[in-house]
């Protein structure tokens, strides 16, 4: 089965239904050359599709986990798709790379955050910010050839 297929078939089993604007928003995001893209790249290639349209099918996509947020260091607010269920992310400063990882010892203090202030809190997102081993790699050459 391929990806638009799967994304289509957990659309309809949580009872959404599938038009053709939003047909064209799910090739769009499948379609997109980067790994991680924004809601104007989206927007872009979608010329026939309104705003509002491709606004809520990126939030839907996004609350059904079939795309996650990726908050750049310059506030850019970039979406990829998601291959799993909860995570977080590294994202190198120099080129924008950014990679999953699922390892997230917060919750302690996510308990104690929500006792001490009395919220029910419902979800976290953390980003990492740094440099990735190429990054790292051709500075180290830079600085060692000048």
């Amino acid at each position: 089965m391929s990806d638009i297929d799967l994304i289509i078939e957990r659309l309809e089993m949580r009872g959404h239904r599938v038009t053709a604007s939003r047909r064209r928003v799910l090739d769009a995001v499948l379609a997109q050359p980067s790994p991680h893209f924004t809601v104007d790249d989206v927007l872009h290639a979608t010329r026939k599709v309104g705003r509002a349209t491709v606004f809520r099918t990126m939030k839907l996509l996004t609350d059904l986990n079939i795309l996650c947020r990726v908050l750049l260091e310059d506030g850019a607010l970039h979406y990829r798709l998601s291959a799993r269920g909860h995570h977080h992310h590294l994202v190198c400063r120099d080129c924008g790379r950014v990679e999953d990882f699922s390892k997230c010892d917060v919750e302690p203090l996510v308990r104690e955050l929500a006792r001490a202030t009395d919220y029910e809190i419902e979800g976290h997102w953390l980003e990492v910010y740094g440099r990735c081993e190429t990054c790292r790699l051709l500075k180290r050459e830079a600085v060692s050839v000048g």
